[in-house]
């Protein structure tokens, strides 16, 4: 029988809750400094108040150990890449980013890796001024769940379903390098000290390209972040539009790591071009996932107003190809001639 003095029996649910709780004081509730932010951390729900005249857009992303990221992955570099990923879909409407709600799944609740993390998360959402508003975390293998709540003017929203024929087709950054530093961390190909860490850093810590997104409304005809491959995201545009594209292989931007490696390929004919490790080099160009830059489209007509919008954001964008009436995706070589086989982009679901 229990002392009438003793302290009571703590119920092991509500020690995990009161440890959880902790944990999400520690490291995730912060002041807020955003005047729409009605109610944040440390309720039910959320609540926000959007301009005046905007509409709100949302998107959810899941990154998943050993899927998406590697167990040695550094905290600081996934908390931002966590976030990125996000902005970059925010990116891809034209949206501007406000507010985050963030779920965890954490093996365990390592203080170190935490503050780590938080600080990359932080970092990036006080560049955007993104306000963490919610969230949730349980114990379990590390998964990590970002939803990003944004706005944007009533109407203007940048969709997949606006490209039209004789459109441009146009591709920010470079592509490729973030398949290409998996490559090398897999050991398929062996780079240089130097240029391996910058392509890990490409993989590692994107950057979202959401001025530009922003500064495209208006002008580009549809849009989305490459982060499953050119030839699967634009597929996504044409089906969506009902209409073809016709693409450059020559005029995809890319590093010189992988420029290298492509060139010597073609210039090598087609044997070289069925050889391993130029075949890889051009699937990361074309189909290469993570690069989370932006494709999009916009009339001829507006290739100033393009030009305009990436010397206001200050990100380097390049015309790859056209949109045709012919369905489908063509991409050709220095010469004209069509790719004969064109690299699959990643899906989770694929089979064969």
């Amino acid at each position: 029988m229990q002392r009438a003095d003793a302290p009571a029996p703590v119920d092991p649910k509500l020690a995990r809750k009161r440890g959880e709780f902790a944990l999400i004081e520690r490291h995730f509730r912060r002041p807020i400094h955003d005047a729409a932010v009605r109610l944040g951390i440390g309720d039910d729900a959320a609540v926000v108040a959007p301009a005046a005249g905007c509409e709100v857009v949302l998107a959810v992303d899941m990154l998943v150990e050993g899927r998406h990221f590697l167990p040695d992955t550094d905290p600081e570099l996934l908390g931002h890449k966590a976030l990125a990923v996000n902005l970059s879909d925010m990116a891809a409407m034209g949206a501007r980013p406000r507010w985050a709600l963030l779920a965890g799944a954490l093996p365990s609740a390592d203080e170190a890796w935490l503050a780590a993390f938080t600080r990359g998360l932080f970092a990036l959402a006080d560049r955007y001024e993104v306000t963490l508003v919610g969230g949730d975390t349980t114990r379990g293998p590390r998964n990590l769940c970002v939803t990003i709540v944004g706005e944007l003017p009533t109407g203007t929203a940048i969709t997949r379903a606006g490209a039209h024929v004789d459109d441009d087709v146009y591709v920010s950054g470079s592509l490729g390098d973030a398949m290409l530093a998996l490559a090398a961390i897999e050991g398929r190909v062996t780079l240089p000290a130097a240029e391996f860490a910058a392509l890990r850093t490409r993989l590692e810590r994107p950057e979202p390209r959401v001025a530009l997104g922003m500064a495209l409304r208006g002008i580009a005809s549809a849009a989305l972040d490459v982060s499953d491959g050119l030839t699967g995201d634009l597929g996504h545009i044409l089906d969506a539009s009902g209409v073809g594209a016709a693409l450059d292989v020559t005029a995809i931007p890319r590093s010189r790591a992988l420029a290298r490696l492509i060139d010597a390929a073609f210039a090598g004919g087609e044997a070289a071009q069925e050889d391993a490790s130029h075949e890889l080099a051009l699937a990361c160009l074309l189909a290469g996932g993570d690069d989370y830059e932006l494709c999009f489209t916009a009339a001829p007509t507006r290739r100033a107003d393009v030009a305009r919008a990436a010397r206001d954001a200050d990100t380097p964008v390049t015309r790859i190809g056209a949109i045709t009436a012919q369905r489908g995706l063509r991409v050709h070589d220095a010469t004209g001639a069509p790719l004969r086989v064109l690299p699959r982009a990643f899906d989770h679901f694929a089979t064969g």
